[in-house]
């Protein structure tokens, strides 16, 4: 077996420490800071590098860590795992996600444990389960984003093969699957790579410290690492895509950016396989140019985040004007109307919590809807409050109800965060398990100084290192079968079930979406195609004219069908579909 590794910081040698025994490792030619050794060595073998006669470190290409991030790599051979079922051809257009976090899907929080509940995620309609990270990181339970060993899997969540046997078993029931890798930082513990080469520069500082070396001096085979990572993923374990983490803190200042190199890299790869894949940004700089195709002078990536989407309907749904939701809510309703119908609210407008003009205008007749990824929360927007709360914790079945119909019916690619169908009342909260103990008592102390800024007591902001605050961000199941619980669970499978019998819910045209709404009565009416959706946010019956008569598909809540004169009546915080005759 070849093992080769890029070193350029080794002085003298590097040797190869394969179950215990040493190897010495010779220069590549023609490949400059590479070396390599041949060796047999079967499934499972430990093993690890030495620079200089320091200490074997692991794999910076470890496809698995048995041991934690600072333990020996084990081989792992790529085509060991008999997959079992064909893989689902699932593009993204069309799609409906569903975001999901290995640690807390269960109480057992393993791969193995999350893939027997697939079932009832099926049995919902979604069509693709987007992962959050599952990198190796230090300890047993966190979310992920500090993970390390970028070609691994987490072994507390079971290791490599046992993501092979998720996503086999998530194929078997025609779901694909996406994954959230992170490439702008990594973890401050169990990260070794700084030892082999330069994988970080501090000609860019960035709020994890030094940025990931995209453009220095060596960045070549920085970037070649990271793309060969992304790759990997996607074809040894059969991704449909992956959801790039905060792509806007990536400081890239070379004239071809990773991203557009990562863009082109996948399209190929797709081409080689025969498969639709495709990337999702995660981006705070609402520009439609992270999304436009490389040919038309774009980065060329599929789909983004609509974080604006998400505050404008937040702070419809909750009345929250705090931070980045204030310009939001002086007319919560027009800026939902906006960003339903131009997707950005800031498109060059000022905002007040940057205090700067944010943002480019999107071209509706130009940008497929469905390029832009519209949810109700997310593992951020919850898990990033002081406590954790869902909107289930404040909000009634009937205000729940109007924020899943705007999701699931409006123009943009419709994601849930796992538990959010059936109005889970479990917190998700930030939480860690570092082994250093001055890690993580910064991170404690670092959390509860954040939100004693905002008024918060230091008691009440949840210890992210305390196991009590990951056990309570575990979902609890038996909500599902009872009130109000079953019957939100029951209008999610529904209006998934109309996004995929009406062509109208999946045009990609976003400039034929229109929305009429009325500020100060609280009511919003979505027009798409022959289909209207309605929505009452108000604490009294709304009167919402149609323009015409239509009939009632679905409705949440006490509604009167149009009569003659096309006047809708819902009742406080009721929502309904309808088709115009």
């Amino acid at each position: 077996m070849l093992f080769e590794v890029w070193a350029p910081r080794a002085k003298e040698r590097v040797a190869l420490w394969l179950a215990g025994a040493e190897h010495p490792m010779a220069p590549v030619a023609g490949r400059s800071g590479w070396w390599s050794a041949e060796a047999p060595a079967p499934e499972g073998t430990r093993y690890g590098f030495a620079l200089d006669g320091g200490p074997v470190l692991p794999d910076p290409r470890s496809r698995r860590q048995p041991e934690g991030p600072d333990g020996p790599s084990a081989v792992v051979l790529p085509d060991s795992y008999v997959w079992r079922n064909e893989w689902p051809c699932g593009p993204l257009a069309g799609a409906v996600l569903y975001e999901l976090h290995i640690g807390t899907f269960t109480p057992e929080g393993t791969l193995d444990a999350a893939a027997g509940r697939l079932s009832d995620v099926a049995g919902l309609g979604v069509t693709h389960i987007e992962l959050m990270p599952v990198c190796p990181f230090p300890g047993t339970h966190g979310w992920g984003y500090e993970g390390v060993s970028p070609w691994a899997v987490h072994e507390p969540y079971g290791g490599p093969e046992a993501l092979k046997r998720f996503v086999d078993t998530a194929h078997g029931h025609g779901l694909g699957v996406v994954l959230d890798v992170v490439h702008n930082h990594l973890g401050p513990s169990g990260n070794h790579l700084p030892a082999f080469g330069p994988y970080f520069t501090d000609a860019h500082r960035t709020p994890w410290g030094a940025a990931v070396n995209l453009d220095a001096p060596g960045s070549d085979e920085v970037r070649a690492y990271l793309l060969g990572s992304a790759l990997a993923w996607l074809r040894e374990y059969r991704l449909d895509g992956l959801r790039l983490d905060a792509v806007h803190a990536l400081a890239d200042g070379r004239a071809l950016t990773f991203l557009e190199e990562l863009a082109t890299a996948v399209g190929v790869l797709g081409a080689e396989l025969g498969r639709p894949l495709f990337l999702i940004a995660e981006s705070d700089l609402c520009d439609p140019r992270t999304t436009t195709p490389a040919e038309a002078g774009g980065i060329g990536l599929h789909a983004q985040w609509n974080d604006d989407f998400h505050h404008a309907l937040h702070t419809a749904l909750t009345g929250e004007s705090q931070g980045y939701y204030a310009d939001f809510a002086r007319a919560p309703m027009a800026a939902l109307a906006k960003t339903l119908t131009r997707a950005f609210f800031h498109d060059g407008t000022y905002s007040s919590f940057r205090g700067r003009v944010h943002g480019r205008p999107v071209d509706p007749a130009r940008t497929p809807a469905h390029r832009f990824i519209g949810y109700a929360q997310t593992h951020d927007q919850i898990g990033n409050r002081a406590l954790g709360d869902r909107l289930s914790r404040s909000l009634d079945p009937g205000t729940l109800a109007c924020a899943a119909a705007l999701v699931l019916t409006g123009p943009f690619t419709p994601m849930l965060f796992m538990g959010e169908e059936w109005g889970a009342r479990t917190p998700w909260q930030f939480f860690t398990d570092h082994t250093d103990p001055g890690l993580a008592r910064a991170v404690r102390e670092g959390r509860r100084a954040e939100f004693a800024a905002h008024g918060w007591a230091v008691l009440d902001v949840p210890d992210p290192q305390d196991p009590a605050t990951r056990d309570r961000s575990c979902l609890d199941r038996s909500e599902r079968s009872r009130e109000p619980h079953a019957r939100l669970l029951a209008w999610h499978r529904e209006l998934i079930a109309l996004r995929r019998s009406h062509p109208d819910l999946n045009d990609p045209d976003l400039a034929s979406v229109g929305v009429d709404h009325d500020e100060r009565a609280r009511w919003l009416l979505v027009r798409r195609g022959g289909l209207r959706i309605a929505v009452n946010l108000s604490d009294g019956p709304a009167a919402i004219p149609l323009g015409g008569p239509a009939r009632v598909l679905a409705s949440f809540g006490s509604v009167t069908a149009p009569g003659a004169d096309g006047v809708l009546r819902p009742a406080a915080r009721a929502c309904a579909v309808l088709a115009v005759e």
